[in-house]
């Protein structure tokens, strides 16, 4: 007997076969439940008050008042005053300008260094090994010892203590990027590529590069939280910006000295900068789970 396939009655729709709407994409959803999301409202409030912070009752965060030396917490000065009578609130709020300036020029070119250079090792097989053996040497010296050398020999600026927190970086991105390159070659598209015919500036910038494109933001996140970390540990042994200059570091550095009688002066800056910090590596982690689905499996 022969079924007629074509007879069979439909299976029973439900409820459950319609079709559900379109909800909220996967980055949406992460960033608006759990730790995300209280890591995304915490580096937003710091950025707030960085942009805003001569419109939030601040003064002048170099003026130095002598007769207000170590003041306590009052209408005038929210936070006290520290060694040299300067107000710790606007100092606080000034310093995290510095630092997320410090973090984002870090990221951007540390990620734009080290993408030029990883792809340049990774494709062309004849400088891979000079290029690595250099980046090599670099990571071969700890970060910060490399950082304070590079400030003592150029003085201690703003560019020049950027300049000095991005050379130790660079090495990291270039292994990095050198390692998505290197496992993009063998892959069928790009050898479809290569077979057509298709030049070395067109087969990186269009099949290759955007492979790196999602390492490179998780890295990036890392780069920003770590980039900060090493301004205020540079700027509190010294060898950072100069001390007149607002930031985490120089504040918790003037403050070590009367930690016992005013804790507030190291206490303030130091719980800014770990909150900052931890809110950018959540984020990073997020980030890392989303574009590597991989990661959270292990």
């Amino acid at each position: 007997m022969k079924t007629d396939f074509f007879n069979l009655p439909m299976p029973a729709t439900g409820p459950n076969t319609a079709p559900s709407p379109k909800g909220p994409g996967p980055f949406r959803a992460q960033l608006t439940r759990g730790p995300a999301a209280l890591a995304l409202a915490i580096f937003a409030t710091v950025v707030l008050l960085a942009l805003f912070a001569p419109l939030l009752g601040t003064v002048d965060p170099v003026a130095i008042d002598p007769s207000r030396r170590l003041a306590p917490i009052s209408a005038e000065h929210w936070l006290g005053t520290d060694v040299f009578g300067r107000d710790t609130y606007s100092r606080v709020l000034y310093g995290a300008r510095v630092s997320l300036i410090i973090g984002l020029g870090t990221m951007v070119a540390s990620i734009a260094l080290g993408l030029a250079i990883g792809v340049v090792a990774g494709y062309f097989r004849v400088v891979d090994a000079i290029v690595m053996r250099v980046m090599d040497g670099v990571m071969a010296i700890p970060g910060i010892l490399l950082a304070i050398a590079l400030v003592s020999l150029t003085g201690s600026t703003l560019l020049t203590v950027l300049v000095a927190i991005t050379v130790p970086e660079v090495p990291r991105v270039v292994r990095l990027v050198r390692g998505v390159i290197l496992g993009v070659r063998s892959e069928p598209y790009v050898e479809a590529a290569i077979a057509l015919g298709s030049r070395a500036p067109r087969l990186l910038l269009r099949h290759m590069v955007p492979a790196t494109v999602a390492p490179l933001i998780v890295q990036g996140t890392y780069i920003f939280a770590s980039a900060i970390l090493t301004e205020a540990t540079l700027s509190f042994l010294g060898a950072g910006l100069p001390s007149e200059t607002p930031s985490w570091g120089n504040i918790t550095a003037d403050g070590r000295a009367y930690f016992l009688l005013f804790p507030g002066l190291i206490l303030y800056p130091g719980i800014i900068l770990a909150l900052t910090l931890l809110s950018v590596n959540v984020l990073g982690d997020m980030l890392r789970d989303m574009l590597d689905p991989r990661s959270g499996k292990r």
